[in-house]
């Protein structure tokens, strides 16, 4: 049982802990902000029931599963807005339009199925455009480390593209 006075002390130490391990994974304050407050909301409503043993490990479980949730929200909530979008008939050619559409699609999906680390690294340099040192400093490892993660990161995408291409050669 968790009463107000050990909550308060439970959100006062980790609340910024859990912000920024949310943000190293979607990349956005709001969001993280966002999610950080419901990941203790729910620690709240399930009071009750907690081990005061563990509180961390679980503040920590409950946010990277609500951030899977989000991510799989925010991509659905994409993908039907990009199906009600109109495109500029014009700007590309069919062909060249159902082109970009796979790249897309084949993009979204290597990202998916890489590794976290290597994943918030990429995103965090390609989307958020920051360099590598920044990266480090954010995620608290070595330069080296980011190095190694983006290089990995790159070389999935390459062997992802790769596979896709040899499969659909493969089918003609």
């Amino acid at each position: 049982m968790l009463n107000k006075t050990e909550f308060k002390l439970l959100f006062d130490t980790y609340f910024d802990a859990i912000r920024s391990f949310i943000f190293y994974r979607c990349g956005d304050t709001n969001v993280a902000s966002d999610i950080a407050q419901d990941v203790f909301l729910k620690v709240w409503e399930k009071r009750e029931q907690l081990n005061k043993a563990n509180l961390k490990a679980l503040l920590y479980k409950i946010a990277k599963e609500m951030v899977i949730s989000n991510y799989r929200k925010e991509t659905s909530r994409h993908d039907y807005e990009q199906s009600m979008t109109f495109h500029n008939e014009s700007a590309l050619s069919p062909e060249d339009e159902m082109l970009f559409e796979e790249f897309a699609s084949s993009y979204a999906k290597a990202l998916e199925r890489m590794p976290e680390t290597q994943r918030v690294v990429f995103l965090m340099n390609r989307n958020d455009e920051l360099k590598y040192h920044e990266i480090a400093e954010r995620l608290n490892i070595s330069v080296k480390a980011v190095e190694k993660r983006m290089s990995s990161a790159l070389q999935f995408i390459r062997t992802e593209f790769l596979i896709k291409h040899e499969n659909e050669a493969g089918e003609y």
